[in-house]
């Protein structure tokens, strides 16, 4: 959209709000074009800016439709007509130009460009400043370019959903869930998010001559043009979080010096950060819904998370009873199940890394108190008897589940190497396909703890010890097994058909004595003596300890495998994003990292990044309250989902104090927004780009 430039800075305040009223009184004259009109404001830095063009537009799965104009006057108001979104859009403002009231000498700005998302149902009062702006731009970072955004239904909903939690709508103040205890004073997001509306602020409002060009060269990413407004700076930062943040960092410096005698920043948003972040990232954690210490979490097709509890609410939780139910968010983080005890009966007792929604919309989650799998319906209603799936009580203790795309379900026990077999889903259809040393691929299994099903109708078993075993679905005694010289965990498949695991003890002589060690435990105390063993150790664990090991779809390593950073102290879990870029949780130290890896297509990697690489920080992307995680997940607007698992370790086994004796389960889901190219949700089979 071409910008109106305005040249007459001279006129008056006087004549400027008079001429001003004339054009809105224009463009809003006519009501019965439209049902209903939009009242709003354009801020910076807290003041007015007046004669700003402000247009409203509709986002759809097509080219955004413009649908009113108008111009802001002296006091910054604006009136626009609004008509009916459609369902499948979400209405977006964007003021550009304009005249920064805070500073009387600045004249017009063509470099002033903000935007509010509004969604499909808009408040009837709006503002547009620098916190809508970032707000806006962080949610849509995968569906942004320009004064453009364009994205398919549920993706809109989902993001114009995830605004309102930073910022209010109609005051451009804070939002709700930014501020709250769980993120308020827990976090540096605020500070994070301040501090970035104070970098757009000072070119805003002008605070030295030069401030656009300093904020423009200081925002620009790692390939691409520099920026030439507000709006594309506050983009070029989002989109690569992880790029030289000190930059950014470096202007509240330049743009509001501490005054002689004084001990704050002349900042119009506070609270700002006293020292650099590791990246822009603005993680916000929700909890509720009975969540504690989520285990495998999937995302369905309306994108609502489902994820299985080690325990439950209040609970003094330890690693030897597991009691937890199941929780659901929806796409914007709110819980949908029971506070306390989230949804509960159908032999769910104890969630674990056992996951899966099923072509009909069922949710299969396994157990370890019960011993069994339970499937809810997507309501939460639970379909499976009191005593969930235990095939008359011979079954361990339960982890990974899939859905192939054929609509099969398969299921491994860990304690008695089980494999499972659902033909189409029908739970009351299942067999137990082998178990230990009765054929393969059991007699391959070690410690079966989750899987995945490639492009050849390939499962792969990750297996708690130095192998990934690998089986055809039409034929598993048909079992190979493959070196990843690690005790591994997680693992997912790209679209090229590599299998990313995850090393939880890395790869090195450390992680190999400690192979030992558990086996040890395995064999003398059994599962649970050897996963005590397993958190315990990595626990302790420091930036690098971990590895995640590619292998190719013929079972050999990809070149360079496997892959260390200073952000896998503990690597868990594993996920392939809609670029095939890899995403890599963490159990380890108290504030465990998240990871992005440089997947195979590097073309969708920054400049110079091999497979491998890590995107991210150093020491990965930190913040928003995260634990000691288990799962990782990307889901339908680009948002990356880490599940806390464990908080405080002491108060995971006996003899913990007893003021601490309930926080061994990790409090609540944290949300990284918009960092990750979308998937497809429900995941059947590999990932898919959405």
């Amino acid at each position: 959209m071409k910008r109106e430039m305005h040249t007459r800075n001279h006129v008056s305040a006087d004549r400027l709000s008079l001429l001003t009223f004339a054009a809105t009184g224009l463009l809003t004259a006519a009501p019965a074009l439209s049902a209903s009109s939009l009242d709003g404001q354009v801020l910076g830095g807290s003041a007015p800016i007046a004669n700003s063009t402000v247009t409203l537009w509709a986002a759809s799965a097509g080219a955004p439709r413009q649908l009113g104009q108008a111009r802001s006057g002296a006091d910054g108001r604006f009136t626009i007509p609004a008509p009916a979104a459609a369902a499948d859009s979400s209405l977006y403002l964007v003021a550009q130009g304009g005249q920064p009231t805070s500073n009387k000498s600045a004249g017009n700005n063509p470099a002033i460009a903000l935007m509010t998302v509004l969604g499909n149902k808009p408040p009837p009062k709006v503002t547009i400043n620098e916190m809508t702006t970032v707000a806006s731009v962080w949610t849509h970072n995968q569906f942004i370019s320009g004064t453009t955004i364009q994205a398919q239904p549920l993706q809109l909903k989902i993001a114009a959903g995830n605004v309102p939690s930073f910022v209010d709508l109609a005051t451009g103040g804070w939002g709700g869930t930014i501020q709250d205890p769980l993120n308020g004073g827990q976090t540096p997001t605020m500070a994070n998010f301040a501090t970035l509306a104070n970098a757009l602020s000072g070119c805003v409002t002008l605070v030295k001559a030069d401030a656009c060009g300093s904020l423009f060269a200081a925002a620009k990413g790692p390939a691409g043009a520099t920026p030439s407004d507000t709006l594309g700076a506050a983009q070029a930062i989002a989109k690569a979080q992880w790029y030289q943040p000190q930059r950014v960092f470096a202007l509240l410096e330049q743009f509001y010096p501490i005054p002689q005698g004084k001990t704050m920043r002349p900042v119009p948003y506070m609270p700002y950060l006293q020292v650099a972040p590791s990246a822009w990232v603005l993680p916000l954690k929700f909890d509720g819904g009975g969540y504690r210490a989520g285990g495998k979490a999937m995302f369905d097709a309306e994108g609502n998370l489902w994820v299985g509890n080690n325990f439950t609410i209040g609970w003094q939780a330890s690693d030897a009873l597991w009691q937890g139910n199941a929780s659901k968010f929806d796409p914007n983080g709110k819980p949908l199940s029971p506070i306390t005890t989230g949804f509960a009966g159908g032999g769910m007792q104890g969630g674990t890394f056992g996951a899966a929604i099923d072509l009909k919309g069922n949710v299969w989650l396994a157990s370890y108190g019960s011993k069994s799998i339970t499937v809810f319906d997507k309501n939460g209603k639970p379909l499976t008897p009191p005593e969930g799936i235990n095939f008359g009580g011979k079954l361990g203790l339960m982890q990974g589940i899939i859905t192939a795309p054929n609509g099969d379900v398969w299921a491994l026990g860990i304690s008695k190497r089980q494999l499972l077999h659902f033909p189409k889903g029908d739970w009351k259809n299942g067999k137990i396909v082998c178990e230990a040393d009765s054929g393969e691929p059991c007699k391959s299994f070690t410690a079966p703890f989750h899987l995945a099903i490639d492009q050849q109708d390939r499962i792969w078993v990750s297996d708690s010890s130095v192998h990934v075993i690998r089986f055809p679905a039409a034929d598993p005694t048909k079992a190979e097994r493959f070196d990843v010289r690690s005790n591994n965990s997680g693992l997912n498949i790209d679209s090229q058909g590599n299998v990313w695991v995850t090393n939880r003890f890395g790869a090195g002589l450390l992680g190999l004595a400690h192979m030992v060690d558990m086996a040890v435990h395995l064999k003398t105390g059994g599962v649970l003596s050897a996963s005590d063993y397993l958190t315990k150790t990595m626990s302790e664990q420091k930036g690098g300890s971990g590895s995640v090991t590619v292998l190719r779809p013929d079972g050999t390593q990809l070149p360079g495998s496997p892959f260390k950073g200073g952000g896998l102290p503990g690597p868990w879990a594993v996920v392939v994003d809609g670029n095939d870029n890899v995403w890599v949780s963490n159990f380890a130290m108290a504030s465990s990292p998240i990871v992005q890896l440089c997947g195979v297509r590097t073309e969708n990697c920054p400049p110079g990044f091999k497979t491998g690489d890590q995107i991210s920080p150093p020491g990965g992307y930190v913040g928003g309250g995260l634990q000691l995680q288990t799962d990782i997940a990307v889901g339908p607007a680009g948002d990356v989902w880490a599940m806390n698992n464990w908080q405080d370790i002491d108060s995971c086994y006996p003899g913990a104090t007893e003021a601490l004796s309930t926080r061994c389960g990790g409090q609540g889901v944290v949300i990284f927004f918009g960092m990750a190219k979308p998937v497809r949700a429900p995941q059947i089979g590999p990932a898919r780009p959405l």
